[in-house]
């Protein structure tokens, strides 16, 4: 028992005077810390990008700009008030009212007709 006791002990002993600890935990990290920076520029930046183009197109929406609604609703702008959108969509030009933030796509009348 006593030298089961010894051998553990000694075990023990040689793992924590490894040399290199807070180095070797810094190795350790690097590849998590990749990992975090590749998604960062491939998945985090090109949709911040997107949504302060949306947000810039959003305020420069005007009566008759044509507008797509995250439901698949296309239509032209009616009226805008503070936070919502009215527009007119299909054959009997039905009006509908949302709000600016269910808004995914604006078409200006001037790229429009350049189409």
């Amino acid at each position: 028992m006593a030298l089961l006791y010894r051998f553990l002990l000694d075990a023990t002993e040689t793992q924590t005077s490894k040399p290199g600890g807070l180095l070797g935990s810094l190795y350790a990290f690097i590849p998590f810390i990749l990992i975090i920076g590749v998604m960062y520029f491939v998945s985090i930046r090109p949709q911040k990008k997107r949504e302060k183009q949306l947000k810039a197109q959003l305020e420069k929406m005007k009566p008759g700009d044509k507008v797509m609604s995250i439901g698949g609703i296309v239509g032209r702008v009616a009226n805008i008030s503070d936070d919502e959108v009215t527009i007119y969509s299909g054959v009997a030009n039905t009006m509908l009212t949302f709000k600016k933030s269910a808004i995914s796509t604006v078409i200006s009348q001037g790229t429009e007709s350049e189409e």
